[in-house]
């Protein structure tokens, strides 16, 4: 290839991290192909309208939002075409990576990405409490398709309800795999009123593959206008870096007093 492969590698690492819009729209049109695409896990964005939005949103939750930056992590190869390198999300301050990713990106003539595929890195043993902050992130930020890039393919799924649900609660029912559980969090975005969401918690609690959350939620329901406040308690399981299975315990009755407007 007639390009520097490092140097290419550094300058799509450095559009994630890029503050001004427009500088930000001119490096994506000089990275990609005007009909280029970046396939991930969950979705496709193709077009530099697509990425740009994509690229911006993930600026404003991680690097202007959580104080992280992205980082390569020096291991770019290629030839052919194919250039494969790895980029790491950490704090700017210093800190353990929450976040790795792996990129496969095949160029056209012009040196710029006809196709991208990226991977998350499953997070080595340890880092439990790093996959359990970045779900938290996740969570607030409140896309379900990113929120389940966590999970496991199949997944243990455990809530304090009656195993056949609650008639007030639609999305209380069984799920077990990483689609059902972005249906999950998208059923309750769909009858709550976004905006208003919010919750906090007060402690992580880790101990090697095992992650509890102490903590509340607070929503307000969108066809009844009430608002509650539920405690809970989360337990994550994690397995090659991913949820394999999730524990919910929590204050059931004001949610479902809450839904059915008693």
């Amino acid at each position: 290839m007639n390009i520097d492969i490092e140097q290419f590698a550094d300058r799509y690492v450095a559009v994630w991290n890029e503050a001004d819009p427009v500088a930000r729209r001119s490096a994506i049109a000089a990275l990609w192909a005007a009909d280029g695409v970046q396939i991930t896990e969950s979705a496709e964005h193709r077009g530099h309208d697509e990425l740009e939005a994509r690229i911006s949103e993930a600026h404003a939750e991680f690097v202007r939002g959580s104080g992280l930056v992205f980082r390569p992590a020096d291991d770019v190869t290629g030839h052919h075409g194919a250039v494969v390198f790895t980029t790491h999300l950490v704090p700017a301050d210093g800190g353990d990576i929450t976040w790795t990713g792996r990129v496969c990106a095949m160029l056209g003539a012009d040196g710029r990405i006809r196709s991208e595929h990226q991977f998350t890195v499953p997070a080595a043993g340890g880092s439990t409490r790093a996959g359990a902050e970045e779900f938290l992130r996740r969570l607030a930020g409140g896309d379900p398709d990113r929120i389940a890039d966590l999970f496991a393919e199949e997944v243990d799924w455990v809530l304090d309800w009656p195993s056949g649900g609650h008639p007030a609660v639609p999305w209380i029912r069984p799920r077990s795999t990483r689609a059902e559980v972005a249906e999950h969090f998208r059923a309750i975005a769909d009858f709550h009123v976004p905006e208003k969401a919010a919750g906090s918690a007060s402690r992580v609690l880790v101990e090697g593959q095992d992650a509890v959350v102490l903590g509340d939620i607070r929503q307000t329901v969108r066809a009844t206008g009430r608002s509650y406040t539920a405690l809970c308690a989360l337990h994550l399981t994690f397995g090659n870096g991913l949820i394999t299975r999730y524990a919910v315990y929590e204050d059931s009755l004001s949610v479902a007093e809450a839904l059915g407007g008693s």
